[in-house]
């Protein structure tokens, strides 16, 4: 496999077995590998690839930091066997569908080889002539591998299927130029990139080419994929969101199966050379920058299997730092070439396989306005600047209001009084006070969030500051640093429900692929702590009179503008006490009141997988990827 990505487990969330000389040797055991990440990432990558067939191996994860995301082995396992293997009798039917439709997409499988172990290049080829579409061609180039047998499979694939291609090359030039070596040789109107050792379940083209057809105007598309072991059982899936920009900036969302209209491709030149490892995430970047985002979409399916555990490491596998490194390379160059020039592309921390970007703040820096509506006139204004002490960004201004009274005189020429009109709602009282900041950048707070970090108003005012952003929430903690919000997704009844991935998550957990690391888009972020340009916030109205759920609104409204709504965990807040929204009074008459305004985009939530569970009592995963709710 030569796709640099960082491994993601299944499993559920355990404790640490009780017992004060267990926990203490477990937990200077976690940090003297916390201190060692080359020795901690390889045994966390060898934990989750056998946690599935190990008694046991979840327990220890959790002592050592690895914990288990996502569904569980088991789960999984039922799931695959109940839902996602197809029987003789529907690849027959899928056969017959191909077979009728007028004008079927030829897919190009272009597939470099280099060395593979025989067992493994037979079943990859394999899996393919298994596909139950029949409107398909694999081109195959072998990067001039010394093992011989590698070019009698390949001959003995082509003499016995017409639709198997091969080209031998001259000379080994890596996984790039042997995968445009392959792709001279296609002819169809879509290409899909293959490794040499992994597989595709036998209705992977068919559902391919029914999304092709669905969304012709596409050249795009990606699904869901998992891991498959030696001896072929299936595990570690990655159901991934819809598109996501940001997680892109962050991870290789696209991956496998990743099908690109072949025109686009050979426009862009194929894959480039010197960005091995992570060619195909480079590739990925170039095709959303040619084509746009909307000519991208998602296939909720498990289209790809990652063979883990070949007897020879992969590219990505025996050389990560190059890998790594290779893919911060492609992102700068994106972030460059989409007009934001100077941004810096550091490892993410002990997870060297994903990536942090910070973004270029303008100089002179502009202002930030902190906006607070408290409930009564403060009795010392002058505490609520520690608000400003780890903000790691000036210059700023404090802003607090509430309803009625006068405001008393203050030395600090940062904190500004500004009480409202009696009787007014939080939301009226920050659209008032709004209108008289005088920062380019309003940050939206509520009483009992105080900073759990440093420089969290830095990253919320740098990522606000790009145009195409609407606005930016961050990550909030509660007791004991557990994580109350990532995020807001929409499931149309509640109207929205936290990052229903969050479980028990504590601060600096990777959490499911990563979510809880990397800035994601999001459909809403938390009023509690919400950045957005004032102009933006001005053009679309500001927050709506509304005892509850006014952030959403002013989310959607972003959003409807054209704008996006982003999440990070790099802005880090406390908040005390219970979550407002606890206080189910006035509820049902802000619910009416979104329900009549947004109607079925309540129901509509694009960034979070549609095979996941949104609420209680789900299964942990759904047997047919879930529709829009209806709101009405």
């Amino acid at each position: 496999m030569v796709q640099t990505r960082q491994d993601t487990g299944s499993g559920p969330v355990l404790p640490l077995v009780p017992g004060r000389p267990s926990a203490e040797i477990a937990g200077r055991l976690r940090s003297w590998l916390r201190r060692h990440p080359r020795i901690l990432n390889p045994l966390r990558r060898l934990m989750l690839d056998t946690a599935p067939y190990l008694p046991g191996m979840a327990q220890l994860m959790t002592r050592m930091g690895g914990r288990c995301w996502g569904p569980s082995p088991a789960a999984y396992q039922r799931w695959v066997a109940e839902h996602d293997t197809p029987c003789p009798e529907a690849l027959a039917a899928m056969a017959s569908a191909a077979q009728a439709m007028p004008d079927p997409p030829l897919i190009s499988v272009v597939m470099p080889v280099y060395n593979t172990p025989e067992p493994f290049l037979r079943a990859a080829i394999a899996s393919v002539r298994a596909q139950a579409y029949p409107h398909w061609e694999m081109c195959i180039a072998d990067d001039a591998s010394p093992a011989p047998h590698v070019q009698a499979v390949l001959a003995e694939a082509a003499a016995s299927d017409p639709r198997i291609r091969t080209v031998r090359r001259s000379r080994n030039g890596h996984i790039s130029a042997a995968s445009n070596s392959a792709l001279e040789l296609a002819r169809g109107e879509f290409v899909a990139l293959m490794d040499h050792d992994d597989l595709l379940p036998p209705q992977a083209l068919f559902v391919v080419a029914q999304h092709i057809r669905a969304c012709p105007e596409a050249d795009l598309f990606f699904s869901d994929e998992d891991k498959v072991d030696g001896q072929g059982r299936r595990y570690g899936p990655y159901f991934k969101p819809g598109w996501n920009p940001e997680l892109l900036l962050g991870q290789n969302l696209v991956s496998h199966l990743g099908v690109y209209r072949r025109e686009l491709l050979l426009r862009l030149g194929g894959l480039r050379e010197g960005l091995e490892g992570s060619q195909d995430w480079d590739l990925a970047l170039r095709t959303v920058a040619a084509a746009g985002v909307e000519r991208v979409r998602h296939i909720p399916a498990i289209l790809y299997h990652w063979r883990q555990g070949a007897e020879a490491a992969s590219f990505s596998e025996g050389a990560l730092d190059r890998c790594a490194a290779a893919g911060r390379r492609a992102v700068v160059e994106h972030l460059e070439q989409s007009g934001l020039p100077g941004a810096s592309v550091t490892p993410q921390g002990d997870l060297p396989g994903w990536s942090r970007v910070r973004h270029v703040m303008p100089q002179p820096h502009p202002m930030a306005s902190l906006v607070l509506a408290l409930p009564a006139a403060p009795a010392a204004p002058e505490d609520f600047l520690s608000l400003l002490e780890m903000a790691g960004y000036a210059p700023a201004e404090l802003l607090l209001t509430w309803p009625g009274g006068t405001a008393p005189a203050v030395a600090d020429a940062r904190l500004r009084l500004l009480p409202g009109q009696a009787g007014a709602g939080r939301a009226a009282l920050l659209n008032a006070a709004a209108a008289q900041a005088r920062g380019e950048v309003l940050v939206l707070l509520e009483p009992g969030v105080a900073p759990a970090g440093e420089g969290w108003l830095r990253e919320l005012v740098a990522q606000a500051l790009r145009p195409e952003i609407g606005a930016v929430g961050a990550m909030l903690l509660g007791p004991g640093r557990r994580i109350r919000h990532a995020g807001y997704v929409l499931d149309g009844v509640t109207p929205a429900r936290s990052w229903p991935a969050l479980g028990r998550a504590v601060e600096n957990e990777s959490g499911y692929a990563g979510h809880l690391r990397l800035p994601r888009d999001v459909s809403a972020v938390s009023g509690a702590c919400l950045a957005v340009r004032k102009a933006s916030f001005e053009a679309v109205g500001g927050l709506a009179p509304l005892p509850c759920w006014s952030d959403l609104d002013l989310c959607l409204k972003l959003r409807a503008a054209g704008l996006r709504v982003l999440w990070t965990p790099f802005a880090r807040l406390r908040q005390e006490g219970e979550d407002r929204r606890v206080d189910r009074t006035g509820q049902a008459e802000a619910l009416s009141w979104l329900r009549t305004r947004w109607g079925r985009r309540l129901g509509e939530e694009a960034f979070f997988s549609p095979l996941l569970p949104l609420a209680e009592g789900e299964p942990p995963i759904l047997p047919r990827p879930r529709l829009a709710v209806s709101a009405g």
